[in-house]
């Protein structure tokens, strides 16, 4: 996961929605205002009329530039009120009223950024932490597990979001690497805390559960018991994936989530499961039915082939006309050069989708199996795009 700092907006505050374009705008708009002011002043129809115009210009400051700007724009609007009914010969009264109304205002702008600035710089550290915890709680799979390259990528829905429900990990294990992609029902703090139990007991069980029917079980236990799948209702729907040390085939256990995609360079193929199975965590409810073992599913996977594994903001993922996303209608299915490349495709392709308006987290997986099992150069680490 990469986040990027966006532009700043009073004090240095980030303000993730601006875009360096339009960082001159506020001082030309404040400008403005005060080359209207002269001018309304001097030739408009009724006296005092550029004084709104006047007042306003440090008002736009002091909320959208720095403090200095702020000041600077405060202390030219009192200058130019002066001047002006200097020029015009107003009696003292009006030029210390003028003034009183348009320093007032100024004091007020300055007031408002330095506020807006200390907000700007709480909410920087609260990212700052959250972006902490998201690595924390979701860190970066490897590169490389046993015969497969791996890439994954992090989208939050929200510009200013930097945690959320979907996960992803991938472990190598004495039976082979393991993974899991899988979206918590909730948001906030809850879905967080769900992610780190699911996360933590997927590695802890990983490398000793034999196969993947009973790991999913594992996990299944772990949320049900410890209070995902009670009363709250919570649950996660889930993908887990194993890929033996040969990379021959893939085996799924899919717990009602999206299907994952099979990137052969013929087609981009979703790999239904055979059985449809509860998210992990509703063991426990009513109705549930009885524990009788996840089933698995084994599909082939060639040299160069990968597995794509995508939570719900891909699938359902719309454009402008309602239509869902479908990767495997929308990606070329030719062979990636290496998973981040495929990730970064579809990434970019959600986003012309979507007209780049996400309407949730997403988390993509890629796993592609290289051509040998050594550490030659078909083995070596994924180039950078």
């Amino acid at each position: 996961m990469r986040w990027r700092r966006g532009p700043v907006g009073p004090g240095g505050a980030p303000r993730g929605d601006a875009r360096p374009r339009f960082r001159l705008l506020p001082g030309l708009v404040a400008a403005l205002l005060l080359v209207g002011g002269v001018a309304a002043d001097l030739f408009g129809s009724q006296p005092y009329m550029g004084l709104p115009l006047l007042t306003a210009a440090p008002l736009v400051a002091g909320a959208l530039m720095s403090f200095r700007a702020s000041l600077s724009f405060a202390v030219a609007a009192c200058v130019i009120s002066v001047l002006l009914d200097l020029h015009l010969e107003r009696p003292t009264t009006a030029l210390v009223v003028d003034l009183a109304d348009v320093l007032t205002t100024g004091l007020l702008a300055l007031g408002v950024n330095r506020i807006l600035a200390l907000q700007g710089r709480r909410l920087a550290q609260v990212r700052d932490v959250a972006e902490i915890a998201q690595r924390a709680v979701l860190p970066d799979p490897p590169r490389r597990a046993g015969p497969v390259a791996v890439a994954a990528r992090y989208v939050a829905a929200e510009t200013e979001a930097r945690i959320g429900g979907d996960l992803y990990a991938v472990q190598s294990t004495p039976f082979g690497v393991r993974a899991i992609i899988g979206d918590v029902r909730g948001k906030g703090l809850g879905a967080v805390s769900t992610v780190s139990v699911l996360i933590g007991a997927f590695r802890v069980e990983a490398d000793h559960v034999p196969t993947l029917g009973e790991l999913a079980d594992r996990l299944d236990d772990v949320l049900a018991r410890g209070g995902a799948g009670g009363e709250s209702e919570d649950f996660t729907t889930a993908v887990l994936l194993q890929i033996p040390p040969d990379g021959r085939t893939a085996q799924v256990c899919n717990r009602g989530h999206p299907p994952p995609y099979l990137v052969d360079g013929r087609a981009v193929s979703p790999l239904e499961p055979s059985t449809h199975e509860l998210p992990l965590g509703m063991r426990l409810w009513p109705g549930a039915g009885a524990d009788g073992g996840a089933s698995t599913d084994v599909f082939p996977l060639n040299p160069g082939a990968s597995l794509l594994l995508v939570t719900d903001g891909v699938t359902e993922a719309r454009d402008g006309q309602g239509t869902f996303y479908d990767p495997s209608d929308r990606l070329d299915p030719g062979v990636y050069p290496n998973p981040r490349r495929l990730v970064d495709a579809l990434v970019r392709d959600v986003a012309r989708w979507t007209g780049g308006r996400n309407q949730d987290d997403m988390a993509v997986l890629a796993l592609t199996r290289t051509a040998g099992r050594g550490r030659g150069p078909d083995d070596a680490p994924p180039p950078l795009p």
